[in-house]
C-alpha cells in the first residue's frame, strides 16, 4: 500500500498564510489557504498567499478543502485557490459566513460548492475519510480534525488553546481528543505559535473582567479596538455597554461585516436599539457612547489611526475620553501602534494599552507550553511534525514533544514544500515540491513577480531617468541633442550640470556606435542604459532606473 504524504504551502516558519495537505494515491485534501501582510519592502503589494503549483499540477486529485477556523490567515486565500481549483469548501456556520463575504467580494459565491460541517460531522472521500473535534481558539466554531487514512489515524489540531471557562460557554472537546488518542495517533500535526512562553494560556473570562472594570471608571467615551473576528471579545464589548447603559457604534468595514454575519448566525447578542451609526454618536453625551473598531495593529487606513488624526469624518477623540487597545501587537506592529497611542494621548486621551499581561485587556488564543503538552499527551502520536511558527517555535515544540514522550527521530521540522511519506512502519523526509510566496496587488495575482518588485524598489530608492532619443529613420543619427527627464532621481535646476554631462555620454554612446555600424534600436537601447547607468553610479552612488525612448522622423 502506497505511503499517506504529508505537506505544508505555507504556515512553516512563518506566521501566517497557512496551507497544509494530506495526499493518498490520487487524492488530495487541502487543509486551509490563508494569507499574510506585506512589509515595508514589498512595494504596492496587498497580499501574499501560498504558491499552489503542486495543487494546480495535481488539480484532479484535489477533492476539497477544509478550513479549521475564520482567521484571515486561514481563509484569506480561499478566493484566489478557488479561481483556480474549484472543489467544495468544508467549514463550520461561522466560518462559511466570513467565507461567503470574500466570495462575493470575488464574485464566484455561485460558482462555488459551500457544506457546513461541526464537531460530529463526517466526511468521507474515496481512500480518506474525516472526522472532526471542538477546539478553543480566539473565533467562534473552530475544529481539529481526524483523517482516517489506510495507514493510521493523521491529527490537525487547528488552531487551539484550552480554555476551562471559555467566554462562550463552548468548551474543548477533551473527552473526544483522549479517545482519539487512546484509538492511536499516527502523526500529530500541532500548532505552535506560543512554544515559547511558558504556562497555560489565560482565559478570556479575564479580559471580560477588565473590560467592564474600564467602562465602569469611564467619564467620557469609550473606544475600544479589538481584531474583528475576535467575536468573544465584541460580545464582552456588548455585556459591558450594557451594563453601563451605553449605546454602541460600529467603525471599520471589516467589524461591521462580521459582527453582521455573527449576529445573523446567531453568535453574538446584542439588546435591540443599543447599536448606533456613526452620524448619532455626536447627537449623544460622551458618558452615554461606546466605539467598537478595528486599527489595533496600527494600519494607516484602520478607522482607530483615523480617529487619532483627526481624520475620521463626523467622530472626533476627545479630552477625558478612554481608549482600550484589547488585542497585543503583533511582531512587526509594535511601531505603528506606538505611533497611534502617541497620537491619542496628544488629543488628551485616557488610553490602555501594552502587552495582554500588563493591561488585561488580551489574552492569546493560542496555546501555551502547557496547553501544547497537553494536547500532545492526549493524542499520544508516534510521529510528530510541528506547524504554524517560525523555526524557534518549531523547536521549542518539538522538546516538549520530546519531555512528554515522543521519539526524537520522530519528529520533523520542516520547510514549507518538504514533504513526509508516512506509514505504519515509518516516516521520512527525502523529497520536496514547489512552495513560496504568490504576490496580490490591486490588479490581481499573476503580474506580480521578483523583478516587478526589485524594479519598485529601485525606483523608490533612487528614482528614474527616461532618455528621450529623437533619430532620424534612415542613418539613426540624432536630429536634436538628448532630452533627459528626472524623476525621482535628482532635482533638475540644482542638477544642470551633471544633465549636460549625461547628455554628452548619450551623444558620444549614439555616435560610437554609429561608427562602429551598430543601428538596431535594441542596440542603441542597451548601449545607452550601460554607458550612462556607469556614468550616474560613478558620480552619485546612486542607480536610477533608466529608460531610453526612440522617436523616429
Amino acid at each position: 500500500m502506497s505511503d499517506v504524504s504529508i505537506f505544508a504551502l505555507g504556515g512553516l516558519n512563518e506566521v501566517g498564510k497557512n496551507m497544509y495537505a494530506i495526499e493518498h494515491e490520487d487524492e488530495i485534501v487541502v487543509i486551509d489557504c490563508g494569507n499574510k501582510f506585506p512589509d515595508e519592502s514589498l512595494l504596492g503589494i496587498d497580499l501574499i498567499i501560498p504558491d499552489m503549483t503542486y495543487l494546480l499540477e495535481n488539480k484532479e486529485k484535489v477533492r476539497g478543502l477544509i478550513v479549521t477556523h475564520g482567521h484571515e490567515d486561514h481563509i484569506g486565500g480561499t478566493p484566489y485557490f478557488l479561481k483556480k481549483i474549484n472543489v467544495p469548501v468544508y467549514a463550520t456556520r461561522f466560518t462559511l459566513g466570513l467565507i461567503e463575504l470574500k466570495l462575493k467580494e470575488h464574485r464566484i459565491l455561485r460558482e462555488t460548492e459551500l457544506v457546513e460541517i461541526n464537531a460530529d460531522t463526517t466526511v468521507e472521500f474515496d481512500q480518506l475519510s474525516l472526522e472532526f473535534f471542538r477546539v478553543n481558539h480566539s473565533i467562534p466554531d473552530c475544529l481539529g480534525i481526524v483523517f482516517r487514512t489506510p495507514e493510521g489515524n493523521i491529527v490537525h489540531t487547528g488552531d487551539f488553546k484550552f480554555d476551562l471557562t471559555p467566554a462562550n460557554n463552548e468548551h474543548s472537546d477533551i473527552h473526544k481528543m483522549a479517545q482519539i488518542g487512546k484509538e492511536g495517533v499516527l502523526l500529530l500535526l500541532s500548532e505552535s505559535t506560543n512554544a515559547e512562553r511558558p504556562g497555560a494560556t489565560p482565559s478570556e473570562q479575564m479580559v471580560g473582567e477588565h473590560v467592564e472594570e474600564a467602562f465602569m471608571k469611564a467619564e467620557g467615551k469609550v473606544i475600544l479596538s479589538t481584531f474583528a473576528s475576535n467575536i468573544n471579545r465584541v460580545q464582552q464589548v456588548v455585556s459591558a455597554a450594557k451594563k453601563t447603559n451605553r449605546k454602541l457604534s460600529l467603525l471599520g468595514r471589516s467589524m461591521v461585516n462580521v459582527v453582521d454575519v455573527a449576529m445573523e448566525r446567531g453568535y453574538l447578542d446584542v439588546p435591540d436599539g443599543m447599536l448606533i451609526d456613526k452620524d448619532e454618536i455626536d447627537k449623544l453625551s460622551p458618558e452615554q457612547v461606546a466605539i467598537l473598531c478595528t486599527g489595533s495593529q496600527g494600519e494607516p487606513l484602520a478607522a482607530l489611526s483615523r480617529l487619532s488624526t483627526g481624520n475620521f469624518r463626523g467622530v472626533d477623540v476627545l479630552p477625558g475620553d478612554t481608549v482600550i487597545f484589547a488585542a497585543g501587537p503583533i511582531p512587526g506592529n509594535e511601531r505603528n501602534v506606538t505611533k497611534i497611542v502617541d497620537n491619542l494621548f496628544s488629543l488628551g486621551a485616557k488610553v490602555i494599552y501594552g502587552s495582554g499581561s500588563s493591561s488585561g485587556m488580551h489574552v492569546s488564543g493560542h496555546g501555551y507550553q502547557e496547553d501544547l503538552k497537553l494536547m500532545l499527551t492526549l493524542m499520544r502520536p508516534k510521529f510528530f511534525i510541528p506547524i504554524h511558527g517560525e523555526f524557534r517555535m518549531l523547536h521549542h515544540h518539538c522538546m516538549l514533544a520530546e519531555s512528554v514522550g515522543v521519539e526524537t527521530e520522530n519528529m520533523f521540522i520542516l520547510n514549507n514544500g518538504d514533504v513526509v511519506d508516512v506509514k505504519e512502519t515509518g516516516a521520512r523526509q527525502t523529497r520536496s515540491i514547489p512552495s513560496g510566496n504568490t504576490y496580490v496587488d490591486s490588479i490581481g495575482i499573476d503580474d506580480v513577480e521578483d523583478i516587478v518588485l526589485r524594479d519598485r524598489k529601485q525606483l523608490s530608492e533612487d528614482g528614474m531617468l527616461v532618455i528621450v532619443l529623437t533619430m532620424n529613420k534612415t542613418d539613426k543619427s540624432l536630429v536634436t541633442p538628448p532630452d533627459t527627464i528626472s524623476r525621482g532621481f535628482v532635482y533638475i535646476r540644482d542638477s544642470e550640470e551633471l544633465l549636460h554631462d549625461i547628455n554628452n555620454i548619450i551623444t558620444n554612446a549614439v555616435n560610437e556606435l554609429s561608427v562602429r555600424d551598430k543601428h538596431q534600436w535594441s542596440e542603441i537601447k542597451q548601449e545607452v542604459k550601460k554607458s550612462v547607468g556607469k556614468f550616474v553610479f560613478k558620480r552619485t552612488k546612486k542607480k536610477p532606473m533608466i529608460l531610453p525612448i526612440i522617436i523616429e522622423v
